[in-house]
């Protein structure tokens, strides 16, 4: 049995096009995977720590081969909490929006908690080299108002995409799958074809992920 680790990172719900398309995905995994454990995470329900203060030092007492405090451990145990629960799953789905050309606020405050040293990376001094301690594969959904494809003359405003799949390569994961909903913002006839195709995709995908 494998668990997949869905995070969800729009507040809109009902209204949003890329939870829409991740709720697909996941109708048909669940289908395809009848055996296999679903993790939700509701990046606007969980309530994610503050990093700083003991958590903050933490980090870098750690980082130069320190002893945290008992408070900076305290402080730290939530973070590896968090980082625990994303790295038992096996497989990730993502449903995220493009805000402002980038990623939304909560999906960045939780990307900061959990990349941490010693849990999803590491580093070699000798070689000055970096290492993703993570295993496994993501699908990822995206909704964005304009188009921002390869190709599309506008694609130098994602700064969505790029650094976010980025990040995944970071800690480790590099086998990721994008399933997009794009144009959004050009009308209802467009918005209606686009979230027909990435469903179809998401379909499609989900049966061998």
């Amino acid at each position: 049995m494998s668990t997949l680790l869905y995070v969800e990172a729009s507040p809109r719900k009902q209204r949003s096009h890329s939870i829409k398309v991740a709720e697909e995905f996941l109708a048909a995994y669940q289908k395809s995977h009848p055996g296999d454990r679903i993790d939700r995470l509701d990046l606007w329900k969980e309530p994610l720590p503050r990093f700083d203060g003991d958590m903050l030092n933490a980090k870098y007492a750690i980082m130069h081969g320190e002893n945290p405090s008992v408070a900076e451990r305290a402080a730290w145990a939530e973070v590896e909490r968090l980082f625990q629960r994303f790295n038992a799953a096996d497989k990730y789905l993502f449903s995220m929006p493009m805000w402002n050309f980038g990623m939304p606020y909560m999906l960045k405050h939780y990307i900061d908690v959990i990349t941490q040293p010693g849990l999803a990376w590491s580093f070699d001094p000798a070689t000055g080299s970096y290492s993703g301690l993570v295993k496994g594969k993501a699908a990822v959904v995206y909704s964005s108002g304009g188009v921002y494809e390869a190709g599309s003359g506008a694609e130098g405003y994602d700064l969505l995409r790029p650094p976010f799949e980025g990040w995944l390569g970071f800690v480790g994961i590099t086998d990721v799958t994008r399933i997009t909903v794009a144009g959004t913002l050009y009308g209802l006839e467009a918005t209606a074809k686009a979230t027909a195709e990435a469903t179809a995709r998401a379909h499609e995908l989900a049966a061998t992920f």
